[in-house]
């Protein structure tokens, strides 16, 4: 009851309202307003909670997919390196086949002369170094026992400061029983040659390989555009293909060129110097230096080793690997980030890594093509629509 004189507010009147007229039967508007909030919400976290468990499949799924992968890489390197080393080769000679064909001549005398040329210079460079690199294999242990007592007296003064820490912390050493004598090394000429049919026989698969390459490659990658259904794709394609086939060579061949003008170098330094078997080390040096860093690494090492054996005076044994020093720090810090420009330069994170993957996979080979392959790879990841992030994260 409301007092006599007394105005209700404006909020009784409404709950009195409320109080007076029911819903009608089946009429779930309220309840539906008040809890749709809340409905709202675990729909949300339902779509969440699904999406994560996708993500989480793919995930497993992509990983899945990548040991599978390098299992497989592993399992068929006997024929992968072939036909990736084939394919790089032909790459690299297809722009001097290709000038050939433009001026009348066909594709198959230009691919023979050319690698009839190539086959040669091969043939003879390895004629030329295949005698000094056995007669240093087989020569391997009498060379270690010349050279390590040259070693011995360089590090005499740091075994002698050792040998005096050694005794102020621990006491004067007991004497010790003679030391037993050292298991020599040998290495015979059927151990090196045992190999020669199999490396026969890659050389030969190769070199069909790069020939066939040459002559058909361009009616295979037409037989590859006519797959493709649209005409839009289709240029679309030919673009793509003809840009990496572009710069995948350019970057091929000039790095050739400058591995060789590198082995040039090093071997006139080296017979200026008086070194013993300037073109095999020459020659180590152009091979080595397709692997960076490690391989520069290697061949210093090596001519240090030798100048050390030839020469008795240390500042003369060292002046060879000195000088191989000074040439590959201007060949990496001057000539070849000129001549291949910056957007061919890679990280040296993402080279060092890619040298350990390739390497534990497919060994001495994996380490001297896996720089041009992760190249390669940055310059196609470039032109595909998606792959953009593989080139950005390894470029330098």
């Amino acid at each position: 009851m409301k007092e006599p004189g007394h105005l209700p507010t404006r909020a009784a009147i409404i709950s009195d309202r409320n109080d007076a007229v029911p819903l009608p039967p089946g009429n779930d508007a309220a309840d539906a307003d008040c809890e749709a909030p809340g409905a709202h919400g675990r729909g949300l976290q339902t779509t969440r909670g699904t999406l994560r468990h996708l993500r989480a499949i793919r995930v497993i799924l992509n990983s899945m997919l990548l040991l599978a992968l390098l299992y497989t890489v592993t399992l068929t390197k006997s024929l992968l390196i072939p036909l990736v080393l084939a394919a790089f080769l032909g790459l690299a000679l297809n722009p001097i086949v290709a000038a050939g064909s433009r001026r009348g001549l066909p594709r198959w005398l230009c691919a023979s002369v050319l690698m009839m040329a190539l086959v040669g210079t091969i043939g003879f460079g390895v004629s030329k170094v295949a005698q000094p690199a056995m007669g240093w294999i087989q020569g391997a242990p009498a060379t270690m026992k010349e050279l390590l007592p040259k070693f011995r007296n360089i590090t005499a003064p740091f075994e002698m400061a050792n040998r005096a820490t050694q005794n102020l912390v621990n006491g004067p050493p007991s004497r010790a029983h003679p030391a037993a004598a050292t298991a020599t090394v040998s290495i015979s000429t059927w151990d090196v040659l045992a190999e020669t049919p199999a490396v026969i026989a890659a050389m030969l698969t190769v070199t069909l390989l790069v020939f066939f390459f040459l002559v058909f490659g361009d009616t295979l990658l037409r037989r590859l555009v006519e797959i493709v259904p649209d005409f839009q794709a289709k240029r679309h394609a030919v673009v793509i293909v003809r840009s990496i086939q572009t710069e995948v060579s350019r970057y091929i061949l000039t790095t050739s060129l400058i591995n060789l003008s590198l082995g040039l170098f090093t071997a006139t330094m080296l017979w200026w110097l008086k070194m013993p078997d300037p073109l095999l080390w020459g020659t180590v040096a152009m091979m080595a230096n397709y692997i960076p860093y490690v391989g520069a690494i290697t061949t210093t090492t090596i001519l240090m080793m030798v100048g050390l054996v030839h020469f008795d005076q240390l500042g003369q044994a060292l002046l060879p690997a000195l000088c191989f020093i000074g040439f590959t720090i201007v060949e990496g810090n001057l000539i070849t980030p000129m001549v291949l420009g910056r957007r061919m330069r890679v990280s040296p994170i993402a080279i060092l890594l890619w040298l350990l993957v390739w390497g534990w996979l497919w060994g001495i080979p994996g380490a001297l093509l896996a720089v041009p392959m992760l190249t390669s790879v940055k310059l196609i990841t470039e032109r595909i629509r998606g792959w953009g992030w593989f080139a950005v994260m390894v470029q330098r």
